[in-house]
């Protein structure tokens, strides 16, 4: 199987869609995969992480619109033997599709996605995401030959994750706090807690801190932990460690809202970006998180009030914790990703 993955990663766009495609491109490795990217040079956009982790990159200059980028991918794609084509990328449509189908009409075209805002000329759709009715978001935006794989037990987590315990339901006070908003953090969440936790009683707690490597405030916030005497971490590759031990947390929504759940670790979550607002929602009337809404409107006193009533009130983490784990029952019970069983069964 020869599989070409088309994502980007930036200082805006965050890390999240090269991550979760990562985890993909390894699962499909595993199954004798040849996996290569395809991704544009900006600011952030981990080319080098993805090499390092052993995967081809061709690359190109962002692009004007959306015509361009197909253009760039075709000049690409024409000396490749491609079977399956990834696209993980929210300003790529069935416009950008249907150009790639044309050029390569035994192609494959695979779609991840979150919004459910546009139309899609595909063979398979991922969204990993819960939400109200979450079957039937893209009945009017795909084929129905097009085969849709939805819902959070799809969910594309690294193997770390089901390989490490979850969360106890205990009533125990909390004893670790896990502080991480994706791998950019783009609206500097990072520093208003710190500033929330300066503000708290937190001698007995043991605070840790992660930032990913495109996190342009990385080093003040390495000196802020050095002079609190807290965790600092920068990239690394055993969150879900930190995830498992931990007995509160607080990030952003997107796939780190899913890890976390997966886990049962109770969250508090803030929305930095559109994508996430509903999906947050919904996960919390679930009530698997406690979503204190848009970031531009959380202050620090918002995080003193929370992480206080979290402290006082740790029934209220179990109940959390448990709600968490059911919305995220997975269905990776035997040694193939159920995303990759499909995948093979419909290149086969």
């Amino acid at each position: 199987m020869n599989i070409i993955i088309r994502a980007d990663a930036s200082i805006d766009i965050g890390t999240g869609h090269i991550m979760r495609c990562l985890t993909l491109a390894n699962f499909l490795k595993e199954k004798g995969a040849e996996v290569k990217f395809i991704c544009t040079e900006v600011q952030g956009d981990l080319v080098n992480h993805i090499r390092h982790g052993g995967y081809e990159v061709y690359t190109f200059p962002e692009c004007r619109d959306i015509l361009s980028d197909a253009e760039n991918t075709i000049n690409i794609l024409q000396d490749l033997k491609v079977d399956l084509l990834i696209v993980d990328h929210y300003q790529i449509d069935s416009v950008w599709e249907r150009i790639l189908k044309e050029s390569f009409g035994h192609m494959k075209i695979m779609v991840i996605d979150d919004l459910a805002n546009r139309q899609h000329h595909c063979d398979l759709l991922l969204d990993q995401n819960y939400f109200k009715d979450f079957e039937n978001r893209y009945d009017h935006l795909v084929s129905k030959e097009c085969t849709k794989l939805l819902g959070p037990r799809k969910i594309l987590l690294r193997p770390e994750f089901y390989h490490v315990s979850k969360k106890e339901d205990n009533n125990h006070s909390i004893q670790d706090i896990l502080v991480f908003y994706g791998g950019s953090d783009p609206t500097n969440e990072t520093l208003k807690v710190l500033d929330a936790l300066d503000a708290i009683d937190l001698s007995s707690i043991t605070i840790h801190v992660v930032v990913g490597s495109s996190n342009s405030n990385k080093e003040r916030i390495k000196n802020i932990c050095a002079d609190k005497n807290i965790n600092f971490y920068v990239q690394i590759n055993y969150l879900a460690q930190l995830m498992a031990k931990a007995d509160l947390s607080l990030g952003a929504g997107g796939v780190t809202m899913w890890e976390r759940c997966f886990l049962g670790l109770p969250s508090i979550v803030t929305v930095v970006a559109d994508n996430q607002k509903e999906s947050t929602e919904a996960a919390a009337d679930y009530g698997a998180v406690w979503n204190l809404g848009w970031h531009e409107s959380v202050n620090v006193s918002d995080l003193v009030d929370i992480i206080e009533r979290a402290i006082e009130h740790p029934e209220e983490l179990k109940d959390m914790s448990i709600k968490a784990k059911q919305l995220m029952q997975s269905e990776f019970q035997n040694e193939t990703h159920p995303v990759v069983d499909v995948i093979l069964e419909v290149l086969s």
